[in-house]
């Protein structure tokens, strides 16, 4: 576990591919039990340690994941996240190279469940729920284009459906299309840079990690 940002009242991951935030079916250890973990260990805490999850990323993306240590952290950052104060930037290493190098991509998106994957469809499906990107393009390569993307609504694997209906599946993201899947099971999407203000501090907060692998090696070729 790769903590890069810790306080009294926050403690920030770069998640790697394959990890989940929240205990699921598999019953695999999620991030939030490591992180309790990691509480009760480095400050020698009796009982229960309190860990209240954020937001979530999904298992195959890597990057940035908010952990609060307090429920006062807790309750002032969710109220953040859904008022738009926090400010997740994400870096996409797409298929192809999109038709425009800017652009804001507004679809109907409608998630099912049972299959768990996330379908563009018609504003009249029932249950379909607007949903708006913005991407720009970073550097283009022969076979791959990095895009910084930003979320305008926050929906279930928005990102990789609304790149994927736009004919640029995320390398790696073969249940969006993508041709081949990634070594290490993952897919090239990445919460990069989160931008905020400190919930107790009112301090500003700005972390950005290192891009993955596959998008350095298409950054060195600049």
């Amino acid at each position: 576990m790769e903590i890069v940002y810790e306080d009294n009242h926050i403690i920030i991951v770069n998640k790697q591919a394959g990890e989940i935030v929240q205990g699921d079916k598999t019953g695999d250890i999620p991030l939030s039990e490591m992180v309790k973990q990691y509480i009760k260990e480095k400050y020698n805490k009796p009982g229960n340690v309190f860990c209240g999850v954020v937001h979530r990323i999904d298992r195959p993306v890597s990057g940035l994941v908010i952990f609060a240590r307090t429920s006062k952290a807790l309750e002032r950052l969710n109220k953040m996240l859904r008022d738009g104060e926090i400010h997740k930037t994400y870096w996409a290493l797409v298929e192809g190279k999109p038709h425009a190098p800017e652009k804001t991509i507004e679809n109907y998106l409608l998630s099912n469940g049972r299959i768990n994957k996330t379908f563009v469809t018609d504003k009249n499906t029932p249950e379909a729920k607007k949903s708006i990107l913005q991407y720009k393009t970073i550097t283009v390569g022969e076979r791959y284009t990095l895009l910084e993307v930003n979320l305008l609504t926050g929906r279930k694997h928005q990102i990789r459906a609304q790149l994927s209906d736009n004919g640029n599946p995320i390398k790696g993201d073969l249940k969006y299309g993508a041709r081949r899947s990634n070594p290490d099971g993952g897919i090239s999407l990445q919460a990069h840079k989160i931008e905020f203000i400190h919930p107790v501090s009112k301090q500003p907060v700005s972390i950005e990690i290192p891009p993955l692998p596959d998008m350095q090696i298409l950054l060195d070729k600049r």
